[in-house]
Formats: structure tokens, sequence, C-alpha cells
């Protein structure tokens, strides 16, 4: 397989500032595959070739009867795929203009953990590309960054010493600055660089929530000035007592757990969830709190399971509009939308079913138990619906939605797509319900990138006339069955230029 990926290879074509040391440093560990070669030897004149072996060798003799990558260099700078991980790798730079001239030997070597050992992990290529040949895929199920034929070829270290095998990683993304962000959930949050050095972390102080932390959970953004937005949670006691018609022995909570005292059922503490900005330094520049629109909303009326009273709502995704001022925040539980002015914190509107005193949930004959909220460029609200509110069988939607022009109308139903199964045995009825993750992204070109779920987390490509540009499944080997399962995996996202992925590499580097 490496002969293939060697070839993928690219140049820098513009001029860049040369790295005054050699890259990568000398016996380094590299999570990447990927990598930024700095070359000081290279002169403006002459012919000069990048040469790389497979091992480590200390000999010339022994060195050039192994090299597996020969590049040429014009620039002291050059990016190259390596073929392994888990392995040891020489390299020099020979003037190929001065026969027997070589540089100096230099080392280095790539690590592995299992999530991109090709032997128990693999991204299956279902549909091949069409389009963006050249992206890159992040999954949070294998902490992994993948080329768009399935290769892994970067995956995130341990972080902080937060041991990554155990906390569930979330929303793994490219962020405008060129780095990496992504959430532990309900622990911390950390903007990395490329080689997962921590250039930030958020506080998780409380400060908020009024708790000993902040719940960090489900979506976490930097933004283009700088600061960074995130999802949290509180507490709060409910503040009234619920109506006769729907008074029950207990009360559900979003983490399934049940309280059976009737006293905990009329006042209970529930979680409500909180939208948080950090600058720089970690200061709180803004916060917004569900529970201050909730405890006067109609979700009082709202039943869940078995129509017993559910006022939890899980706060589940959010979008920030930073040209309009306009935060679009989703609940899960209620299958709503909240239109929120920023920063005044004010909801300008209400997307979902309004709930009322003896109704059972209806839905809003758009979307139930949705996953994602987006506005795209064009000006239309979209999103990854679950579609889970049938009891039989259903198949989430990609929908892109028109907001009301003004004041609280509703939404109106502009496009949908509905996703299809593949690459599975369709026999088994539990891929064919949807309950939880997935998300959907607009990419440049008005296409749309999408995971579909926790469930079945096929990721691929869809056009705007709703053609299949890619599609892959996630999947680690099960020794005990001799079989490929799918692997979990709750969000997705994508590098779809060769601009931010060159930006993400070299900024690592910078001193």
């Amino acid at each position: 397989m490496w002969k293939i990926l060697s070839i993928a290879v690219f140049f820098l074509l513009a001029c860049h500032p040369a790295f005054s040391q050699v890259l990568p440093k000398e016996s380094s560990i590299l999570n990447y595959r990927l990598i930024g070669f700095s070359l000081p030897s290279v002169k403006t004149t002459g012919s000069y070739e990048l040469q790389i072996a497979v091992g480590n060798y200390t000999s010339f003799d022994s060195f050039k009867k192994n090299i597996a990558v020969r590049l040429p260099c014009k620039n002291k700078k050059i990016i190259a795929e390596v073929p392994f991980f888990g392995q040891a790798y020489t390299w020099s730079v020979a003037n190929t203009e001065k026969k027997g001239a070589v540089d100096e030997l230099h080392h280095f070597s790539t690590g592995r953990i299992k999530d991109v050992d090709t032997a128990t992990t693999r991204l299956r290529v279902l549909t091949k590309a069409t389009n963006y040949k050249d992206a890159y895929v992040f999954l949070d199920g294998t902490r992994a960054l993948y080329d768009i034929d399935g290769h892994a070829v970067w995956y995130l270290p341990d972080v902080d010493n937060t041991h990554i095998e155990k906390p569930i990683l979330r929303d793994l993304k490219l962020s405008p600055a060129g780095t990496i962000t992504f959430l532990f959930e309900e622990l911390d949050a950390y903007e990395v660089n490329y080689n997962g050095d921590v250039l930030w972390k958020a506080p998780n102080n409380g400060k908020v929530s009024g708790y000993v932390n902040e719940m960090y959970h489900h979506e976490f953004t930097r933004l283009s000035n700088g600061h960074y937005m995130i999802l949290g949670c509180e507490y709060e006691q409910w503040n009234m007592k619920p109506p006769s018609a729907l008074d029950s022995s207990f009360v559900i909570f979003h983490e399934g757990s049940r309280s059976r005292d009737s006293s905990a059922m009329r006042y209970p503490k529930i979680p409500f969830g909180t939208v948080i900005e950090y600058d720089e330094k970690g200061n709180i520049v803004w916060s917004w709190k569900s529970s201050e629109y909730f405890r006067k909303s109609d979700i009082y009326y709202h039943k869940g399971k078995a129509t017993r009273p559910d006022i939890t709502v899980h706060e589940n995704s959010f979008y920030f509009d930073e040209k309009d001022s306009v935060l679009y925040v989703g609940f899960r539980n209620i299958s709503r939308i909240l239109k929120i002015k920023y920063p005044e914190g004010k909801v300008l509107n209400v997307y979902g079913e309004t709930f009322r005193p003896d109704a059972t949930e209806n839905g809003n004959g758009l979307f139930c138990r949705q996953h994602s909220v987006r506005h795209s460029e064009s000006g239309y609200l979209y999103l990854y619906n679950n579609n889970s509110c049938s009891h039989g069988e259903s198949l989430p939607e990609i929908l892109k939605l028109e907001e009301p022009s003004s004041g609280n109308g509703s939404l109106k139903k502009k496009w949908e797509y509905q996703c299809t199964l593949e690459g599975v045995d369709t026999s088994f009825r539990n891929f064919h319900q949807f309950p939880t993750g997935g998300n959907v992204t607009e990419l440049p070109d008005h296409s749309l990138f999408a995971n579909m779920s926790t469930v079945y987390s096929k990721v691929f490509i869809l056009s705007k006339d709703k053609k299949l540009l890619w599609s892959a499944i996630p999947e680690r080997w099960n020794a005990v069955d001799k079989k490929w399962d799918m692997i979990y995996d709750y969000r997705a996202s994508m590098i779809t230029s060769r601009q931010d992925l060159e930006q993400l590499i070299w900024k690592a580097e910078k001193k």
C-alpha cells in the first residue's frame, strides 16, 4: 500500500520563509504520516531531491539501499507522505547535480495507536470521490484524519495526560486559525496544533453553571475573532408543579435516572443547556442560559415516554452566525431550534412544536430529534434530521429550511434528502433507527458533507442535485466474530482545501 501512498505528495509553490532548523526534529516521534520537511541545505540554485528510507540507518550505503520516497525539491520546505505508522525513517537531501553529494542523515519515527492500525481499523470507501479528491476527513470515533481514499494520515495523541482511550471525544475539526479543536464529553475542551501540543484549554471552572465545572458537551468552536464558544450545562430547580393532568410518580431525567419521590418530581433539579463564549485568556465574554427561557415556556406541558411529564430538553448543537450576530441552538428531546439575538440573548424565534395541556407530542412536521443545525451562505437554515419520532422504521434526512422574513413565523421546507443505507446488511433492524448523533456541513461549492450518526456511521458528500459524490464507513475488526463492525462515530468534519491543510501542518512548526 505504501507505494500508492507515497505518490500522494505535493509541493508548496508559493514562496515561504524558511525555517532555520531541520524538520522533523532529530529522533522525533510523529503522530502523522503527512509531514512537513524543512530543508536548510537547499540553496537558491541547483537541483535537489528529498530522499526518505524506511528504517533507521547511520551509514549512507545502508540508507541508499532502502530509499522508498524520492521527491524533487526547489524550495526549503516541502510536504511529503511516508508509508507507515509505527515505523522508523531516515532521510536526507541530495544535490542531484553533484553526483554523490548528500546532506547528513536525519531520523524520525511515526507513532501508532490502534485507531490507525490498518489490521484492526479502517475507513472503508463505498463510493470513490468524484469531487474533493484532495480532501481529508476527521472522525471523532477513531480520533483520526483520513485522506479521501480512506487512509489514516494523522491521529490525536494523548493530550494533557488525558488518557484518550477512556473519555468520549466529540467534535474534532479544523479551526479558522489552522488549529484543531475538540472536547472530551463533560470533561475538557482543547485547541491543539498538528503535533497535538495544547494551545488553549477551556477553564471549566463552573462560573456559568454554578457547579464545580461547566459539563461541556456536544459542540466546541473557535470563532473568527479568536474567541471560543461551547455548550455547557447547569442543573436548576424546576419552578412549577406539573399540572394535575400530567401528574406522575416520577420524572424522566436527561441521563435516564428516575426519582420516585413525589416532591422531587414536583420540584426537580433538571439539566438546562448553556452557551459560553471565552476569550483567548479564558475569560467569560458572554454566556446564555436556556433555563431563563424554558422555565417560562411551554415545556411545562411536554410529555415524553409513556405520556409522563418530561421537562428535559437536551441541548445538542449550536451555530453562531457571526455576520448577522445570531445564534441558533438545537434541543433534541423537544425537536426545537431557538434563534437568539447576540449579545442581547433575546429569543427571536422558536422553530418546533408548541406543547399544550392534555395533548400528546405530535411533532412539528419538519424535523424530529435533530442533531445538527447550521446556516448556509445562501440564507437557509439546514440541519441533520434524525427523523426518529416514528414508531416504525425511518431514515434520517438532510433539510434546508427557509426562515420567515420577519416576526415569529414558521420554517418552510425548501430542499430535502433522505439518507440511504449502503455497505451493510440491512436485515438488522437496529440499522433502521437513528436516535443519536449525526451532523451536516455545507462545503465551499454548496455540496453537503454528512455523518449519519452513531448507529450507522456512514460519512458522505452529497451534491446540490442529490448525487452521491463520495461515501465511506469506519469499521473495526471483531476478532471474536471474525467480521468488521461499524465504529461509533458521533460527528465528522472535513478539510476541503490544500491551503488549509498546509496552514495546519506548517503552523505547528512555527516557534
